[in-house]
């Protein structure tokens, strides 16, 4: 379990992942070294990660939720290999271990390899479907709520970076395409790192990410085992919702601490969710009173969440699919 402090570095990095310890330290009112040594240790004892993650639509991408039903011997295997694919993220093991559910990212270039071919031709699989993502409430650019509670509204705005009008923006290229792929890796890689890793100079790096941040294009995600945060059940939920009344129920679940995860989709269920609480007489008490006294849910599944094999991992922009508008 972590503590205070532990909570708001989190909270800071989730607002700014690449604020300097000295930064996160005066805004906290502790020492550099002390949130150095808290960030570290986050890292080796409780999954910390910072991404840099591109915004899909901007970067030319969508984004699918797949469910697959397997032979439980082929279950773990089938994960595994998804999660070696560098256009796959949030890889989870469900309903006891015979459904694997995972986001497919694919662009116009890739002819959706993975969703048409790939995932077909692979033995074991007994079911496949497959939900196109059309709008995020909470996950990517939106933090869950669990992890972003502990700074005060001062704090928040303190860890805010100022960034000085930007001009006219170049198009995403190759270079970009490099940045992309070494800040999906580590968000918190040094400025001489990225300057090896696409070529340019430091200050051009540095230049860069102010830019795409600036625009959106780019934004900071941080990965912690739920566990550290006291949540230890979990559970995808599919919801269906009259269209008429999807954007209400949808923002009213983005309001819930217990969700890591709300969006809307396609298929015969409409809006799909994460819930993570501390163990299963939690959920029982979410799913009764507070999702339950939500109007216009029509329909319910739960599936729990055995474990999540891959997380925000990186993926590989095409250059085709790259675009900036």
């Amino acid at each position: 379990m972590l503590d205070e402090i532990d909570r708001a570095v989190i909270h800071a990095l989730q607002i700014d992942g690449r604020a300097p310890y000295s930064r996160i330290g005066e805004v906290l009112e502790v020492s550099t070294q002390t949130v150095a040594r808290r960030y570290n240790r986050l890292r080796a004892e409780a999954g910390l990660r910072v991404a840099g993650l591109p915004d899909p639509q901007q970067a030319g991408r969508s984004q699918w939720f797949v469910r697959l039903t397997a032979t439980p011997q082929a279950a773990q295997d089938l994960a595994s290999a998804l999660a070696r694919r560098p256009d796959t993220s949030w890889i989870k093991l469900a309903s006891g271990g015979t459904e694997i559910m995972a986001i497919v990212h694919t662009t116009p270039s890739d002819g959706n390899a993975l969703l048409l071919h790939d995932i077909p031709r692979t033995a074991g699989i007994t079911s496949v479907s497959a939900q196109h993502l059309l709008h995020l409430y909470v996950g990517g650019p939106t933090a869950w709520r669990g992890r972003a509670k502990s700074l005060t509204p001062e704090q928040e705005t303190a860890m805010r970076r100022v960034v000085a009008p930007i001009g006219q923006i170049r198009p995403l290229d190759a270079g970009d395409a490099k940045l992309l792929t070494a800040l999906g890796e580590d968000g918190r890689a040094t400025l001489a790192d990225l300057a090896v890793r696409t070529g340019w100079s430091t200050a051009t790096v540095a230049r860069r990410l102010d830019e795409l941040q600036h625009t959106g294009a780019l934004f900071f995600d941080v990965d912690v085992d739920p566990a550290a945060l006291g949540a230890t059940t979990s559970a995808m939920l599919w919801l269906s919702v009259p269209p008429a009344h999807l954007d209400a129920v949808a923002r009213a679940l983005a309001e819930h601490d217990e969700l890591a995860f709300v969006a809307a989709t396609t298929g015969r269920t409409n809006l799909v969710t994460q819930v993570l609480c501390p163990d299963p007489a939690a959920l029982h008490t979410y799913l009764r009173d507070r999702l339950g006294a939500i109007d216009h849910i029509t329909a319910l599944e739960t599936v729990p969440v055995l474990r999540t094999v891959k997380a925000a991992a990186p993926f590989t922009p095409s250059l085709v699919g790259l675009r900036h508008d």
